[in-house]
């Protein structure tokens, strides 16, 4: 009797295996999430090789400082601003062209570049360095975001003018080796991570959020269209029905 009883109680029940098996593919999916933190830093930490023979891939086009900024005082003041807002684009010829159906045509028109606009977290961000004297030198705009559903904040260059486009040949001089080995591990491991369910446990168990944009999305709610349609609607409504 007292082995039967023993017998019962080492007996698990549903709840508990239920439990002990959730707990390990939690375990399993935190051990690869951490192997693919580690390929990743061994793939970025691979050291670059310089070619014997460099060769020249197109061109590349970007901004600099134009003949009279260059030459005044506050060169080094806007040079620091270029560099955190300076864009650049690759192109196979020197025309930087694109394709684009006018009258049922197909012409070449020149690709337009701008400057880089600066997102409200990037603003607020200190490893960013924006400096007050920067500040001065932004506009701050919102721009309504078809995808999110809502308008975005950012800030933009006031003063374009100061800066000028130039084009460069795009010359390939180092390349970084490859691991056969390292690249189909990671290939392997991030497939699995990339998962939509695997990915939701990522972020709810190791960062504690089940959804990381739903806090900043309620912040901002108020300045979506839907929801300032819906106070003007209730608004209406109770006007409705004070007039009774």
């Amino acid at each position: 009797m007292e082995n039967n009883n023993l017998l019962f109680h080492r007996l698990r029940s549903a709840r508990s295996r239920k439990r002990t098996g959730i707990k390990d593919v939690e375990k399993q999916i935190r051990k690869k999430y951490k192997r693919s933190k580690e390929l990743w830093n061994i793939r970025k930490n691979i050291p670059w090789i310089p070619l014997e023979n460099p060769y020249q891939r197109g061109f590349v086009r970007f901004f600099v400082l134009n003949y009279e900024v260059k030459r005044s005082q506050d060169a080094d003041f806007f040079e620091g601003i270029l560099k955190k807002i300076n864009t650049c684009m690759y192109s196979e010829s020197r025309l930087f062209l694109k394709k684009k159906k006018k009258f049922g045509r197909r012409i070449y028109v020149e690709k337009a570049q701008k400057l880089n606009r600066i997102s409200f977290y990037a603003w607020t961000d200190p490893k960013f360095g924006m400096t007050s004297r920067e500040r001065q030198y932004f506009l701050k705009k919102e721009e309504y975001n078809p995808f999110r559903k809502r308008n975005e904040t950012y800030y933009e260059f006031i003063e374009p003018w100061r800066f000028t486009l130039r084009i460069r040949p795009y010359m390939i001089t180092h390349y970084k080796p490859v691991d056969a080995e390292l690249e189909k591990e990671y290939a392997e491991i991030e497939s699995y991570v990339s998962q939509h369910k695997v990915a939701g446990i990522i972020q709810k168990k190791i960062y504690g959020k089940s959804n990381a944009w739903k806090r900043e999305y309620e912040t901002d709610l108020i300045k979506s269209r839907k929801y300032a349609a819906c106070i003007i609607s209730a608004t209406e409504i109770a006007d409705y029905f004070e007039d009774l």
